[in-house]
C-alpha cells in the first residue's frame, strides 16, 4: 500500500449545466473510474457547504468571481455552489464512488472556505487527509479532478510541502482559468515539486 488516486471534486455543480461549471468538466469521469483499481487506495474529495457559506458572493451582496477579504487572505466569491444535501453537491452520477476508500468532504466551515484537501484556506486547519494516508503508509499521490487551478491545484501543492511525491493528470483535469489562474497554478506546483503528467 503506497500510492493513492486522489479524486478532487466530481461534483455536479462543477460539471456543464452545474452553479459554477467547468468546461468539459464531465469528460474525465470515465477515464478517472478505468484508473481507479490502477492503485492501492482511492479518496474522493466532495466540496459541501453550508447555505449562506462566507465564499458565496450572495452573502455578501456582491458580484461573482469579485474578490475580497477574509481574515485568512484574499478570497474569490463564487455562485452558490455544492450546498450540503443539495442535487449540485451530489458527485456526478457515472463517477465511481463505490470504489472509494475515503470521502473527504471539506468547505463545511461556514467562516472559511477550502479548497485543498488537506487544509482549509488558512493553510493550517487540518481536513484529517494527512493522518488517513500516513497510518496506511501511502507516501504518493496522483491527482485528478476539478479544478486544475484551485482545489486541485491546492490540493496537490499542500500535499507536495507534507512530503508526498505527487503527480497531476492534467489530462483528467479541467480548469476554471478566471484571470490566468491556470498558469500560475502550474507554475506553483512545478515550483513544489509536484509532477505534471
Amino acid at each position: 500500500m503506497s500510492h493513492a488516486l486522489l479524486v478532487i471534486d466530481v461534483q455536479n455543480d462543477f460539471c456543464p449545466g452545474g452553479a459554477l461549471a467547468v468546461s468539459g468538466g464531465d469528460e474525465i469521469v470515465s477515464p478517472i473510474n478505468a484508473l481507479m483499481s490502477d492503485f492501492d487506495a482511492v479518496v474522493l474529495t466532495q466540496d459541501w457547504h453550508p447555505a449562506g457559506h462566507s465564499s458565496f458572493a450572495s452573502s455578501h451582496d456582491a458580484e461573482p468571481m469579485s474578490l475580497t477579504q477574509m481574515p485568512y487572505g484574499p478570497q474569490v466569491l463564487w455562485p452558490d455552489h455544492c450546498i450540503q444535501g443539495s442535487q449540485g453537491a451530489a458527485f456526478h452520477a457515472d463517477l465511481n464512488t463505490d470504489a472509494a476508500d475515503l470521502i473527504i468532504r471539506k468547505g463545511y466551515n461556514p467562516a472559511i472556505d477550502s479548497y485543498s484537501a488537506f487544509f482549509e484556506n488558512d493553510h493550517s486547519t487540518p481536513t484529517g487527509l494527512e493522518g488517513y494516508l500516513r497510518t496506511r503508509a501511502i507516501d504518493t499521490l496522483t491527482l485528478v479532478g476539478l479544478a486544475t487551478d484551485f482545489c486541485v491545484n491546492f490540493s496537490a501543492v499542500d500535499a507536495a510541502k507534507l512530503g508526498f511525491t505527487v503527480h497531476v493528470r492534467t489530462d483528467l483535469c479541467r480548469a476554471i482559468d478566471f484571470d490566468g489562474s491556470l498558469k500560475a497554478a502550474r507554475a506553483g506546483m512545478v515550483d513544489v515539486g509536484v509532477n505534471l503528467l
